[in-house]
């Protein structure tokens, strides 16, 4: 057992990648573990692991090879194997992984989790002695049902036939066959099935040696080593926010509202009517409802988190905010008065921010009384999911507002990016020419369907024509056209007019169910989407030639990330982001760049500079010199073969 209570065994060191000099190392390392687990497994003694906390990766292997496994029943006993999210190769055993629980003990003189460890322990000297004298046997008899089952379903022709097939389908359906760790995986069960245990352990042992020194591996690992990062509070000491305020809801300013009350964060929501107000509650009480059937937390604890969510329409309720977030629509004029409302009431220490996905802060700041207690705090749709927060300083925020800021991102959950003040900030400013080339593409007669399998082809999680519908027509029309005004045609592509008119026909996207898709709201329906035919007739009459040379899907993928990745980098030239990995974190875990490539700046090392720049300059001549321009940072790298990261 482990002499920490909250953790078994976390796994290996990430940082242990980056030692190994080739596959043969690394596959070397993979085929020592093995033995060792192996010796441990067929020894005369009878090992018992006893598990409390965390038991991942090698961890996990290494309890699976133990003769017998008690684990504590408590949410910090947790049993995964991640590496395949970080592009490398977990081992596998039949599910039967905890042959005894243990319940936990309440307070008493030591503190509870010290007294469970030592009540652990207690338990499990006496399991190896019952173990030793024969009066415990291990026994894992799976049902006979299963049992035959599986029999049959291992023999090898049902084998490769049926269940190999059906496996790899659904692989390929979920990573469209760019990331290889789980199709590796795949193969070594069947290697393991078909010819044997020593084979398939070999065969596992070199696919991790070879996924070691993959690219994909390089660039997930360094999303986790990035996200990391992100987690730490870097920004100096500050006080927690006990009681927060999110004025707006909406669908935003409820699931701020939702991330603050089950982290323990007393919060009022505001909003100018009850019925609004009722929408935003109820849409709390779905997502905390959801929590308790997805056994993130009890009952009673939902019930315990919903008391500390108090709803009002007046702004005296915000009297004791350590913190107030305004969530309400990109309109500068309200936002200035709902800040003139906020600072009426507030003490002269409370932080007041606002979730701007595009406004620059410093122009919602210029009414503010005390601006340096100002600062932006984007959140992403849906909050409870998107685990990004970017925040934005403008060069009046003082570093306590930054401090309290980022403490209480840290404390949401969240991972927390700080970027400098400026239209659009990083995220929206690099995800707005992506979405031009995308409406210019549905211009050129590419149909929604083709894009949506194109982008999600190219590693997207959602495809871009429904992105589009996700984040509301509207927004992207009125995003697009400040953005025009503040970063000129470079940031442009697609007709802003056309995406007028469908907003203009009540064409918002999902939220009106209706936009470039319509969506069917009969939950009996299996359809649940279409392409909306009235949308279409819209599309057709803003219709313009492609250029034939680059219109490969190939083309069509890098034209839509090339424009990403070029904005990415002028932020990075500029100085809005400080490094490459900040700007790789927000891209990935806040607008869904493709994890396989690990970001923008990932991307260029591991596509090529040069590569990327000769493309652009392809485009540029079919279209706009001016938004296929590749940024000064790109051509150098691409000239002096520089990379962004060192490995």
């Amino acid at each position: 057992m482990s002499g920490k209570p909250n953790s078994f065994i976390a796994g290996a060191d990430i940082k242990l990648i980056d030692t190994f000099k080739s596959a043969d190392e690394a596959e070397k390392y993979v085929r020592d573990g093995q033995i060792l687990f192996e010796k441990l497994e067929k020894g005369n003694k009878p090992i018992v692991a006893a598990i409390m906390g965390t038991c991942m990766g090698g961890g996990l292997e290494f309890a699976l090879a133990c003769n017998y496994r008690i684990a504590v029943n408590d949410k910090k006993t947790q049993m995964a194997l991640p590496e395949v999210m970080l592009g490398l190769l977990p081992a596998a055993k039949s599910i039967g992984l905890v042959d005894q629980i243990v319940e936990p003990l309440g307070p008493g003189l030591l503190p509870a989790d010290v007294n469970t460890h030592k009540y652990l322990e207690k338990i499990a000297i006496q399991t190896a002695k019952n173990l030793v004298s024969g009066s415990l046997k291990v026994e894992r008899v799976r049902p006979f049902v299963e049992r035959a089952t599986n029999y049959f379903l291992s023999r090898r022709p049902l084998l490769d036939s049926v269940v190999l097939r059906m496996a790899n389908d659904k692989i390929m359906k979920q990573t469209a066959g760019n990331y290889p760790a789980p199709l590796k995986i795949l193969e070594s069960i069947r290697t393991g099935l078909t010819s044997g245990r020593d084979a398939g352990f070999e065969y596992e042992a070199k696919a991790f040696g070879e996924l070691s020194q993959s690219p994909v591996s390089a660039a997930l690992i360094g999303l986790f080593n990035g996200s990391t990062e992100c987690k730490k509070n870097k920004y100096g000491p500050a006080k927690k926010a006990e009681n927060i305020g999110v004025i707006g809801a909406g669908l935003m300013g409820a699931g701020i509202a939702n991330v603050s009350v089950d982290k323990g964060i007393n919060t009022t929501l505001i909003d100018t009517s009850k019925e609004a107000l009722d929408r935003g509650q109820k849409q709390i009480i779905a997502q905390l409802d959801g929590s308790v059937k997805r056994k993130r937390y009890s009952k009673p604890e939902r019930d315990a988190h919903l008391t500390r969510l108090t709803t009002s329409t007046s702004y005296d309720a915000l009297r004791n905010a350590d913190v107030v977030i305004e969530a309400v629509f990109e309109d500068l004029n309200l936002k200035h008065k709902i800040i003139q409302q906020i600072e009426s009431v507030v003490s002269d220490e409370c932080v007041v921010a606002s979730n701007t996905s595009a406004l620059p802060i410093k122009d919602i700041a210029s009414v503010s009384k005390r601006p340096e207690r100002i600062i932006g705090m984007h959140y992403f749709s849906p909050v409870d999911k998107m685990q990004l927060l970017e925040i934005i300083t403008t060069d009046k925020t003082s570093k306590e507002t930054l401090a309290v800021a980022a403490k209480l991102g840290l404390d949401q959950k969240k991972l927390v990016v700080v970027v400098k003040d400026c239209p659009g900030f990083f995220t929206v400013r690099a995800l707005n020419p992506m979405l031009a080339e995308i409406a210019r593409l549905l211009q050129e007669g590419v149909s929604p369907t083709e894009i949506d399998q194109l982008t999600k082809a190219a590693g997207f999680p959602v495809g871009a024509a429904t992105l589009i519908d996700e984040v509301g027509i509207d927004v992207g029309a009125h995003v697009s056209t400040y953005l025009a005004k503040a970063l000129g045609p470079r940031v442009g592509g697609g007709s802003v007019e056309m995406l007028e008119e469908m907003v203009k026909a009540k064409m918002l996207g999902r939220k009106s169910n209706a936009g470039i898709y319509k969506y069917n709201t009969d939950k009996k329906s299996k359809s649940k989407k279409e392409i909306n035919e009235a949308a279409t007739k819209i599309l057709n009459k803003y219709r313009i030639e492609p250029s034939t040379a680059v219109s490969s899907t190939e083309d069509r993928q890098m034209r839509i990330i090339s424009r990403f990745v070029n904005e990415a980098a002028l932020c990075l030239q500029e100085g809005i982001i400080a490094s490459p990995s900040d700007g790789d974190i927000a891209s990935v875990f806040g607008l869904g760049f493709p994890p396989f490539w690990g970001g923008p700046f990932r991307f260029v090392d591991l596509y090529g500079a040069e590569k990327l720049v000769k493309n652009m300059e392809r485009y540029a001549n079919a279209y706009s010199h001016e938004q296929f321009a590749p940024a000064p940072i790109l051509q150098e790298y691409a000239k002096t073969g520089k990379k962004f990261y060192p490995k």
